[in-house]
This record gives structure tokens, sequence and C-alpha cells, in this order.
């Protein structure tokens, strides 16, 4: 089990949050801290791939594209 290291703000902060009720034990805390990391990355993601698609949106609506050939790039789906 890995060892956690807390300031001194941080460790009242915990106690205090385990004190309230809010959190059973330090696992708890760090847990739900983990979790927030996890979300926030995952809106991180989510918000890049929101810019690449606009982008590309707007590249597609100014003529920055050419067409897709499906036959021409996967021949062997269309042989029947």
């Amino acid at each position: 089990m890995p060892n956690v290291h807390l300031t001194e703000p941080m460790r009242d902060y915990v106690e205090g949050q385990i004190r309230s009720g809010a959190y059973a034990n330090l696992s708890e805390v760090v847990r739900a801290g983990i979790r927030l990391l996890m979300e926030k990355d995952g809106a991180r993601q989510f918000y890049a791939l929101k810019a690449e698609l606009e982008e590309a949106a707007a590249a597609a609506e100014a003529g920055g594209f050419t067409e897709f050939d499906a036959r021409a790039f996967e021949p062997d789906a269309f042989r029947g």
C-alpha cells in the first residue's frame, strides 16, 4: 500500500472532512480526489477533441477537403 504524504493544511482539511462525516477515512478522501482528477482529465480530452472537430468543420466549410472514395480506400469491401 502506498504512503500518502500530506502538507499540514491538507491533513487539517482531511481530518475535518472525516470529523464532519463526509468521509470515513483518508483512503476515501484520496479516492474522491483521484476520481475528480480522472473526471477533469476526461473533460480536458473531450474539449480538445471538440476543438479539433470544430477546426475540421471550419476547414471543410471553407472548401479545405477532398471527397472520400470508399471503394478506392477499401476495394475488397465492395466485392460481392
